[in-house]
């Protein structure tokens, strides 16, 4: 007798053969799966998009607004939960039907939201966001069971008690308390709503009154400077942006080492680092004022203004980090490397090579970190030293080529054992993240504004042409290598074991790709509420780290990179779409 294959089992293994990591078969992996599509189809719809009259509400209130609650709940339940919800081995079905009906809802949203863009008319505009929430709500209540059935729920749900309670309470008071407490630094037509502006205002006035006597302070618009120069402390520059930047740095430096770090000690260094990060941006503000009114020239002030709160992240990032591994306070030693009070035994040079190759086991990093690393750092780098040279124009744009070049002709021997070959896998990938990137411009029917063309053309023709070559040069040759290093090959595989360089391409997780893409989605944003290059950002991670896990080859994630740049720069060249750069 000959046994009938189970259809519901091959067609699952078909799909996840046709997605591979994607759709990940394990109930943890298809959690944060799901976590990812709610999370990208709610800031695609809503954020940004502009309100529509006639939305459906519940008390008072549209149910997009209200879809900021499960999605936050949701992300600290996965926080919390991670490690228990580990431990769930099952394999759990792929809800096709489902899936598919959901897809038809979210298109149907969208096909709505290009309606009102075109300014097409409809029956009655009530109606029309009407259905626009209840398709979204109808959408999202298909995607829950297509990637996470009802019993995997309530395997959850036991795995980690109470904390889906726990969670939704926090979801609740994150959604009631943002505005309240982003109000802390947000300016308003009263001195009282901006607490973080006055507490600035007043720190730099203090320190610059004894040295300008022709100090000029007008709290109630938060401006400050001489006669000369004047400046504007907006939210922005209240420092609450580095403060983030700080504390999102050293939570996650010390979640990473938290096997090589003493607790709580190393706790303190946090408030430590976020002090020294709100008196750098004294020192900036206070030093901008200072060059302005001695006579600085623009690009100085210009440059100083905007690349400094970088060049002071990146110096607290790496005292930082220093401290959690030189002070002995707060590294744990291995058990084998003495550390008593007493008299130092008396060892041979034998021993002390023995201890440090155990010290540097027990850190478990790898020496290959620094071929993947540097020539990324050298990128950034080089941006920071022109920006902070230059005015808006970045005419050391050049340097960044030179340094990224450098750093990987010197760690070639290193490199040329990564697999640089590529198949037709690259160039489609590439020109699919191309497509997307642009995508908003498109939709949009207008480029965003950019000063670059004009300034471009205020130059010679042998300088425009050049400083378009190195452009061109560094997104298609140095940038793919190096960010392809340092958030494949490395973090990638370093969010899998410290031994990154043990990792084979082809083994990299759901997790470990998707918290990679993030980092790099972060890299793209042009500020805080960068949300749009968040995302794009992200979604190119994605599809770059696809690339690379497929065949396990380096090249294939390089080529991506660099054809969806040669495209973009095609795009702004040939359309003058300057913002892209």
């Amino acid at each position: 007798m000959v046994k009938k294959p189970n259809c519901d089992s091959a067609g699952d293994g078909v799909l996840r053969s046709l997605l591979g990591f994607v759709l990940p078969g394990r109930p943890l992996g298809r959690l944060y799966f799901l976590f990812a599509i709610m999370a990208f189809e709610y800031a695609f719809c809503f954020v940004g998009r502009g309100y529509i009259p006639g939305h459906l509400k519940i008390l008072g209130i549209t149910p997009d607004t209200y879809g900021q609650i499960p999605i936050f709940a949701y992300a600290v339940f996965l926080g919390f939960g991670h490690f228990r919800l580990k431990a769930l081995r099952e394999e759990i079905p792929f809800g096709r039907i489902l899936f598919a009906g959901h897809l038809l809802c979210i298109a149907a949203v969208l096909s709505f939201t290009v309606a009102a863009r075109e300014g097409l008319s409809w029956p009655r505009f009530d109606t029309f966001g009407y259905a626009k929430s209840a398709l979204y709500l109808l959408g999202t209540v298909l995607l829950v069971p297509a990637c996470v059935p009802l019993r995997s729920w309530m395997d959850a749900k036991r795995a980690t008690g109470w904390l889906w309670l726990f969670a939704s309470l926090i979801g609740v008071a994150g959604w009631l308390f943002g505005t309240p407490v982003r109000l802390l630094w947000a300016a308003t037509s009263t001195v009282q709503s901006g607490m973080m502006q006055k507490a600035t205002l007043d720190a730099v006035s203090a320190v610059l009154r004894p040295l300008l006597p022709d100090l000029v302070v007008d709290p109630a618009t938060f401006t400050l400077g001489t006669p000369r120069y004047m400046i504007t402390i907006a939210p922005g520059c209240s420092g609450v942006e580095g403060l983030g930047l700080v504390l999102i740095f050293t939570s996650l430096w010390l979640w990473f080492y938290r096997k090589e770090t003493r607790f709580p000690q190393a706790l303190l260094l946090i408030p430590c680092a976020l002090g020294c990060s709100w008196l750098l941006n004294i020192f900036r503000l206070c030093a901008l004022v200072l060059i302005a009114s001695a006579g600085g020239s623009d690009a100085l002030t210009t440059g100083f203004h905007a690349e400094f709160g970088w060049i002071a992240f990146i110096v607290i990032a790496l005292v930082f980090s220093l401290a959690t591994q030189k002070i002995s306070w707060m590294r744990k030693l291995p058990s084998s490397v003495p550390n008593t009070a007493g008299e130092l035994p008396r060892v041979g040079m034998e021993t002390l090579t023995d201890a440090s190759v155990e010290l540097d086991k027990d850190r478990g990093e790898s020496p290959a970190i620094r071929a993947y690393l540097v020539p990324f750092l050298a990128i950034l780098a080089a941006a920071a030293v022109s920006k902070l040279t230059t005015g808006s124009f970045d005419w050391l744009y050049p340097l960044r080529f030179v340094a990224a070049a450098i750093a990987l002709c010197f760690f070639w021997p290193e490199l040329k054992k990564l697999n640089w070959r590529f198949g037709l896998l690259g160039p489609v990938t590439g020109a699919a993240v191309f497509l997307m990137w642009i995508a908003p411009s498109w939709w949009a029917h207008e480029h965003a504004a950019s000063s670059l063309g004009a300034e471009l053309a205020a130059l010679s023709p042998s300088a425009r042409w050049a400083w378009i070559a190195f452009r061109v040069a560094a997104a298609v040759v140095t940038v793919p290598i190096a960010e392809e290093l340092a958030f494949r090959g490395y973090l990638a595989r370093r969010f899998i074991s410290r031994e990154f360089d043990s990792v084979s391409f082809s083994s990299l997780t759901v997790l470990s790709i998707c918290l990679s893409s993030v980092v790099f989605g972060l890299e793209h944003m042009k500020n805080l509420m960068d949300w749009q290059h968040l995302m794009l950002g992200t979604v190119a991670g994605l599809a770059f780290a696809a690339a690379l896990r497929w065949r396990g080859r380096m090249g294939d994630a390089v080529v991506a990179h660099a054809v969806s740049n040669l495209l973009l720069a095609a795009w702004v060249l040939g359309l003058g779409d300057w913002a892209q750069w």
